[in-house]
Formats: structure tokens, C-alpha cells, sequence
């Protein structure tokens, strides 16, 4: 995709796929019930919200792929835990993000001032 085509950092891809995870209030009550918790099984994450177990285990996955969190699966018995190195690679990434854009603007270079190759509109 872009990361091949040289079009994205890699990085940046991560950091992306990691805040899209986090963008679902169900998805952070259950990283905050992991941080409280420890690890939880999936059944004890169900009991903390009004969803059903399928709908709480495809949030569950979307953190796993994220590598916001890790899982076993022990028998019938899924178990989930922080990723805590994860958790603060994402946070060290943000603040540097964020620093980063609260610099204010910088001057582009001249050609992309004026657009550069791009024929003008009008």
C-alpha cells in the first residue's frame, strides 16, 4: 500500500492503526478495565459493559491487532492483558507528535508554495 509505495512512514502507519483502536468508547472502557484489572477474561469484560459477547470480543481483536493488548486463549477461556510497552510507545509517540505540531507552522519550500508541477487553476 502507501508504506511501499514510500508514500507513508511506517511509523506513522503504526501510530495510525494504534489511535484508530482507541477511537471507540467501548474500546478505551476496556483498556482502562484491563489497566485496572490486570488481565480479564473475556466474560469478565462483558459483565463491565451493556454489550454482547461477540460485539465485546470484535473490540477485543481490534486491540489484540493493535498490539495495544495481548491474549491467550486457555481452554474455553480467552484472557487479555495491556500491552504496557505498547501503551507507552504509543504515549511517547504522541507527546512527540504533538510537540511536533504545537511548534506552529514552518515555511514550505518554494515549490510547494506554489504547487509545484501542478498546473495552475483557472
Amino acid at each position: 500500500m502507501f508504506v511501499q509505495d514510500g508514500i507513508f512512514d511506517a511509523d506513522d502507519v503504526r501510530r495510525a492503526e494504534r489511535l484508530r483502536a482507541l477511537a471507540h468508547p467501548t474500546r478505551l472502557a476496556i483498556l482502562r478495565a484491563l489497566a485496572r484489572h490486570g488481565t480479564c477474561l473475556c466474560g469478565q469484560i462483558v459483565e463491565l459493559t451493556p454489550l454482547a459477547q461477540s460485539t465485546v470480543s470484535q473490540h477485543l481483536k481490534v486491540l489484540k491487532e493493535a498490539g495495544l493488548v495481548h491474549g491467550r486463549i486457555d481452554g474455553p477461556r480467552s484472557c487479555y492483558g495491556l500491552d504496557a510497552g505498547a501503551i507507552a510507545d504509543l504515549a511517547a509517540d504522541l507527546a512527540g507528535l504533538l510537540a511536533t505540531l504545537g511548534r506552529g507552522p514552518a515555511p514550505l519550500p518554494a515549490a510547494s508554495r506554489t504547487g509545484g508541477d501542478r498546473p495552475a487553476a483557472g
